[in-house]
């Protein structure tokens, strides 16, 4: 008779050892989840230097729209100064018109009680649009001279009212929509700051710590640099002076005029270090970059321009190896940054917000990101 033995359960062999299908199936499980956690990233957050990067990024991109609204808001100023002047001169032409319209008044009314003139004639002349009636021959020859010469300036004067009042119109226009390239530009700036302290504020004392370390190590990049600079300027300096003759020339002459107007840029500007950044402000409590170097040239009699793409065309572009104290070095391609060169590499300027005017090298983010020196006397 045939055995009735049940049937023993499928497993599978692990290290010579028949295993029970459900021990097998234990170990599969273990074996997938062990593979999902390391197919999973650990931490899905961005590297410190990540970090770094878009916390640069949003402070770059907040001191162009700073310059943006630093232009707006000189545009604003001189357009209100613009539209007051336009206003002021409307009031006054107005009040001269009233008065010519007067005098014709009186004149229409002296010709009606006479009866030299038909009644018509003073609606006509207290009319607001009466150069129709004035082009007619038959009435202006019932005109005396002294009326056609008051009618003639009241026509004249009209037409320049009109005209001012219409210009007015537009400058206010114009300023209304320049006040809203102001307000937008304000908007970005605080957008961009305010991102910039969010992700600040979600990095652990640790993060923190390494993050200091990492822009001690750029700092550390930027002085060798600045170094080697000054190096290659000693150099240079010291080959011009003994292949020179000795007699005084033109160029040394402007060299001179130069430096010494860069000593009072430089004077001034030194005296500023340890002040705030704070975007949009000319000092003296505070400064933006393209404030601080206007404030440091006017101090030395020079006008620079408000924002930074305009004053990297207000001077003299020069090569890196041929700075000189006083120079103006831009940054970036968007020309974002300025500062003040003093000589060996180093430039004092406003770095960004949370941070204070300072000597540093202007290598601070790198060589690449050098756009251009400007010597503005």
């Amino acid at each position: 008779m045939a055995s009735h033995r049940k049937s023993r359960p499928v497993g599978t062999r692990v290290a010579g050892i028949r295993t029970p299908a459900l021990a097998t199936a234990a170990l599969t499980s273990v074996a997938l989840l062990s593979q999902s956690a390391n197919a999973a990233p650990a931490d899905d957050r961005p590297s410190l230097e990540e970090v770094e990067k878009k916390v640069d990024d949003l402070y770059r991109q907040a001191e162009s729209a700073t310059d943006n609204y630093n232009a707006a808001k000189e545009k604003t100023a001189t357009q209100r100064k613009q539209v007051d002047t336009l206003l002021d001169d409307v009031a006054r032409r107005t009040e001269k018109l009233n008065e010519a319209r007067e005098e014709l008044g009186s004149f229409a009314a002296a010709q009606y009680r006479t009866g030299a003139a038909a009644p018509d004639t003073a609606t006509f002349l207290l009319s607001d649009t009466p150069q129709d009636y004035f082009d007619q021959t038959q009435l202006m020859g019932r005109l005396t001279n002294r009326q056609k010469g008051a009618v003639d300036d009241y026509v004249s004067e009209q037409s320049a009212t009109m005209k001012k009042r219409q210009e007015a119109s537009q400058s206010l226009q114009t300023l209304t929509e320049t006040q809203s390239d102001l307000k937008t530009a304000k908007a970005t700036v605080q957008k961009k700051l305010a991102d910039a302290r969010e992700m600040l504020s979600e990095l652990t004392a640790q993060e923190k710590a390494r993050l200091a370390a990492i822009e001690k190590r750029k700092q550390e990049e930027a002085a060798r640099k600045a170094a080697e600079l000054a190096q290659q300027q000693a150099a240079a300096e010291k080959a011009a002076q003994e292949t020179t003759a000795p007699q005084e020339s033109t160029s040394t002459a402007t060299d001179s005029s130069y430096a010494t107007k860069a000593a009072k840029a430089l004077a001034f500007v030194r005296a500023q270090i340890g002040k705030p950044y704070v975007w949009g402000a000319t000092g003296p409590d505070s400064y933006d970059c393209s404030g601080l170097t206007q404030a440091a040239w006017k101090a030395a009699g020079v006008d620079l321009p408000r924002v930074t793409y305009d004053q990297v065309n207000a001077g003299t572009t020069v090569s890196l190896a041929d700075a000189q104290p006083g120079d103006l070095v831009f940054f970036y391609d968007d020309i974002s940054h300025v500062g003040l060169y003093i000589g060996n590499g180093m430039m004092i300027h406003a770095p960004k917000p949370g941070a204070y005017v300072r000597e540093e090298s202007i290598y601070y983010d790198g060589e690449s990101a050098i756009h251009s020196v400007v010597r503005p006397a």
